[in-house]
């Protein structure tokens, strides 16, 4: 059975247009003409104007592996805040086999079926349900394949392994993955990397920990880009695999207003206990964990 293991990257946006001198003016209209491209309204606030005021805000993150004919799950989801004052970027990954409420359709269900059953909206709803009503300001929605792209596009990225292993599975390609600092030189080699499981002694965590790594190094590695044929890369993958309800200007804004906002990163998983339920495996989360993600969101926005 193919793994849907994906990698949320929805981050990189905000820094590609924030990484300080990042885009030149002549690069301007390619950039408008991106955004374009990524820009829909099929869920989300769009809380364009605390992004003008330079005020803290919320984002949905969400990995989906999609086809046509085939709307797929958010098997990647990603609670992140950005705060200008605190200079902050807050990353909390909910599981994909959290159990929950899916909001708009009145059933318990594992978290990343809400997009199947009602994409972005209903993914947004039932995230928002689940963290304590904290409403996302923004959703940014990144297909599997963006990631791939995004990695061959910035040249490849570099992190640090902790473990020891040759890729696995229905993906295998033969790629060793050293223990310590290692390059992934490609975006094939970065999904292996991304989407292993089975070997890694802490499961699903081990693997949402890899996807954090690799965002946070494909953002590094991105604000320090500086060639024409990088950044032309850059914005056709973005284009070609990411929806958002950030508009051009809201993007702009995030330039002028949210570009230390990377210097002090807090990741976090949600914490839960694998149950079977009617034979079904579960993350069943409980009270004061939800409690405690409720609590970290409602700070970095109030803060």
């Amino acid at each position: 059975m193919k793994k849907k293991i994906l990698l949320t990257i929805g981050s990189i946006i905000v820094v590609l247009f924030a990484a300080g001198g990042g885009y030149a003016w002549w690069m301007y209209h390619s950039v408008a003409a991106t955004a374009g491209n990524m820009y829909e309204t099929s869920g989300g606030k769009g809380n364009h104007q605390a992004v003008s005021k330079k005020k803290p805000i919320s984002l949905l993150l969400l990995g989906v592996d999609e086809r046509k004919g085939d709307r797929g799950r958010s098997d990647t989801m990603i609670a992140t805040t950005l705060n200008p004052t605190t200079k902050t970027m807050q990353m909390i990954s909910i599981p994909r086999d959290t159990r929950t409420e899916i909001v708009g359709r009145g059933t318990i269900d594992k978290i990343n079926a809400a997009y199947a059953y009602g994409g972005t909206k209903m993914a947004e709803d039932t995230a928002e349900k689940f963290i304590g009503d904290i409403p996302f300001d923004f959703y940014i929605k990144i297909n599997m394949e963006g990631m791939s792209e995004l990695v061959n596009a910035v040249g490849g990225v570099t992190v640090n392994n902790k473990l020891d292993w040759n890729d696995e599975g229905y993906y295998k390609k033969g790629y060793h993955y050293a223990r310590g600092n290692i390059t992934l030189d490609t975006g094939a080699k970065a999904m292996g990397y991304v989407r292993m499981r089975h070997l890694d002694p802490q499961g699903d965590f081990g693997r949402n920990q890899r996807q954090r790594d690799v965002i946070m190094a494909i953002v590094n590695k991105m604000a320090n880009v500086s060639s024409v044929s990088r950044y032309s890369q850059i914005l056709d993958a973005l284009g070609s695999n990411v929806k958002t309800n950030l508009t051009f200007d809201d993007m702009k804004n995030l330039a002028f207003n949210y570009r230390d906002a990377r210097k002090h990163s807090i990741n976090y998983e949600v914490k839960g206990q694998g149950q079977k339920i009617n034979g079904i495996y579960y993350l069943v989360v409980g009270a004061a964990e939800k409690q405690r993600v409720h609590d970290m969101i409602n700070e970095q926005l109030n803060n």
